[in-house]
């Protein structure tokens, strides 16, 4: 565990999430995967269905749901793994969003990075990214809803 030096200083916790976005046909039934590693080796993962829309859309709805359960679990510093290299450039800044339906979840998802004491995104190769993918997948095969399972480390 790293501490901050200054006195009464917040605790840091670190979240690392590898994010993708499923869709069969584009569009087509969607869903997305997040699989999440807490510093102290907690793991949280998650299957959404979103019902028809694109693959870059999923891709997107993982990053959002990474973001928001990081916040939730009081994450200050954040890496998210993806291997659409479409989306780590866009949120590097790199490439420009130009999609009329990727901009908001762009926005939103630049907006809730701010909120963390140090973000970092990077791209990796699809077989990086087999427990998230897994995960996409599982959510357009039963195509219910959002599902969140928590395995506590041991202690």
């Amino acid at each position: 565990m790293r501490t901050n030096s200054l006195h009464g200083a917040a605790r840091i916790l670190k979240i690392t999430a590898w994010v993708d976005g499923a869709s069969r046909g584009n569009p087509g039934p969607a869903g997305y995967g997040v699989f999440m590693k807490t510093e102290n080796g907690d793991i949280i993962e998650i299957a959404g269905y979103l019902g028809k829309t694109t693959n870059n859309v999923a891709e997107y709805s993982g990053l959002l749901e990474a973001l928001e359960v990081a916040k939730n679990e009081g994450a200050s510093d954040v890496e998210i793994i993806s291997d659409s290299e479409l989306l780590v450039k866009q949120m590097l800044g790199t490439y420009r969003v130009k999609h009329p339906n990727l901009i908001p979840l762009f926005e939103r998802a630049r907006s809730i990075a701010r909120q963390f004491r140090r973000f970092s995104i990077r791209h990796t190769l699809r077989a990086g990214n087999k427990d998230a993918d897994r995960l996409a997948n599982a959510a357009v095969d039963h195509a219910d809803g959002r599902i969140e399972t928590r395995i506590h480390a041991e202690s």
